[in-house]
């Protein structure tokens, strides 16, 4: 008989912690959201230029980094449901004509056309070195009367360890500034919703519920 596993034993993320990822071999990422640039809008200089700026930033970092892009259908329903709203507590007839016309207009629109949403996010990795891996193993095994110290001794670690990537998070948002991009660092919260709707691509089909 088959037995199912938990979605958590296939996915190598132990915790979400202040803003980082720590997998379950130890390393630590972290996950910046950046912005786009229209590319193919640009000069033939300005193309070039981005992409010698591009290739300087890359050359500078002695670390590997993750360039991940989001492609999702643009899910108008919120939208829709505000204009719906304000459909609703509109008191002038022509107002009302004119947003009802405006509803059946976009949701035409998209009917007709597949609009795409892009989202670019950088991640950035660090491993720790093997002596703190080791004890942070080693602390799993100490007896009750230590569990205090070895809190403390995997906090220490841990902050240690943060701010090593905290300064590989500095040097990849002043790179891509170098590139005409901005980037901000997901919290806690941002990188749990991420990783929810990757996992659960299904939930964008479920109903909206009318204010």
């Amino acid at each position: 008989m088959a037995v199912s596993k938990a979605t958590q034993e296939f996915v190598p993320i132990k915790e979400i912690r202040d803003g980082i990822v720590v997998l379950k071999d130890g390393s630590m990422r972290a996950i910046a959201l950046v912005s786009s640039v229209n590319f193919a809008l640009k000069s033939a200089d300005e193309q070039q230029a981005i992409i010698l700026q591009f290739q300087n930033f890359l050359n500078s970092l002695d670390f590997s980094i993750q360039i991940s892009i989001q492609s999702r259908e643009l899910d108008i329903r919120p939208y829709i449901s505000m204009l719906e709203s304000r459909y609703k507590n509109e008191l002038g007839d022509l107002m009302k004509i004119q947003i009802r016309e405006y509803i059946q207009f976009v949701k035409n629109f998209v009917d007709q056309t597949s609009i795409m949403t892009k989202t670019f996010f950088v991640v950035i990795p660090f491993s720790p070195t093997a002596i703190n891996t080791e004890a942070g193993v080693l602390n799993q095994f100490v007896n009750k009367k230590e569990t205090k110290e070895s809190a403390k001794a995997n906090k220490d670690h841990f902050e240690e360890n943060r701010t090593q990537l905290e300064q590989r998070i500095g040097a990849v948002s002043q790179g891509l500034t170098r590139c005409g991009l901005r980037s901000i660092q997901l919290g806690t919260e941002e990188i749990v919703e991420l990783f929810y709707k990757t996992f659960n691509p299904g939930d964008l089909e479920k109903p909206i519920i009318p204010a």
